[in-house]
């Protein structure tokens, strides 16, 4: 038996469309446990179709937590993730059972087993395209875009400063979190009173995840991810925003296409396409972020699945390793 008195916990990760939610589920029935969400899309309420949350029925099976948090107008940061999480995870222990961890947002598990990192590194790329905006609008125009963002660095930042505007937007953009926001939660949380096991589902046949992801999004579009997005489009606070599609929920691999395809920047043809490619580069940008979790042990969901077990079991009796 392990030394470490902690109780376990198991953290299943990996890219969009690996098998991570239908496996949480199957453990959370066989092991008695139950499902907190690591999905920053999963925590906005009336994004459903298009962020594979789980449905009503799986949700009366199982508990699941971290759902339905925000409405899609309203900001949810990492280190608000980070608190909410380990409350729920006191709970499902106090409760006796096992919690499951199950998501693919790399930046939520980052905060809830690590603490925050420091905000994000310059990016050459985003930065280009923001002195373009500069150039084409001016920088008072960027200025108005961060007080809409983050009105308390516009308040601090003159109009005419552009290296700060432009570190604040870029900070922003690559995140989800205003600038304003790292600043104030730039704090550690104490150490995750849990030993936490991190599997990756990840198939090792890059085609067949290619394939996985085209077809749920050929199986979201049949199921009426138009006609939510359409909902959403219908919502007063939407429609009162003066740039929806730089609200997190909507940056949401899919939403975003879908929500320019109605505005009619493409055909059906198109939008579709552009919805498979974004997330395909959704499912690189995770799998990039995975390879750094050097104590994560990896698994082909299909392929492995008796390895995957044998993981599982090792851990669970206490012989096995944890990573955390």
């Amino acid at each position: 038996m392990s030394a470490d008195p902690r109780p376990i916990a198991i953290a299943l990760m990996g890219p969009t469309a690996s098998g991570k939610t239908a496996l949480a589920l199957e453990w959370a029935q066989r092991f008695d446990g139950e499902i907190v969400s690591v999905d920053s899309a999963l925590v906005y309420r009336g994004l459903d179709i298009g962020a594979a949350k789980p449905s009503a029925a799986e949700r009366a099976q199982v508990p699941h937590h971290l759902i339905d948090l925000r409405e899609p107008w309203q900001p949810y940061s990492a280190a608000e993730f980070a608190v909410d999480a380990r409350r729920a995870l006191d709970g499902i222990v106090a409760r006796g059972k096992l919690p499951i961890l199950a998501g693919g947002t790399g930046l939520y598990f980052h905060a809830l087993l690590h603490g925050l990192s420091p905000m994000p590194e310059a990016d050459p790329a985003m930065r280009a395209r923001i002195e373009a905006e500069a150039g084409e609008h001016g920088w008072a125009a960027l200025h108005a875009q961060l007080a809409a963002v983050d009105p308390e660095a516009a308040a601090r930042i003159h109009a005419t400063d552009a290296q700060r505007i432009q570190r604040a937007l870029e900070v922003h953009r690559l995140s989800g979190r205003s600038i304003s926001q790292w600043r104030r939660e730039a704090t550690q949380l104490p150490r995750l009173p849990l030993r936490v096991m991190k599997l990756v589902l990840a198939p090792d046949d890059r085609a067949e995840l290619h394939g996985r992801i085209e077809h749920r999004f050929e199986q979201m579009l049949q199921a009426g991810f138009l006609d939510e997005v359409r909902r959403l489009r219908a919502l007063p606070e939407l429609q009162a925003h003066p740039r929806p599609l730089e609200l997190p929920a909507l940056r949401a691999v899919g939403y975003r296409q879908a929500w320019e395809h109605l505005d009619g920047a493409t055909d059906a043809a198109g939008f579709r396409d552009r919805g498979v490619f974004a997330t395909r580069q959704l499912a690189k940008r995770q799998l990039t972020w995975l390879r750094g979790q050097l104590d994560a042990q990896w698994f082909d969901p299909l392929r492995e699945r008796p390895a995957l077990e044998a993981a599982r079991a090792l851990f669970m009796d206490g012989a096995g390793p944890a990573s955390l």
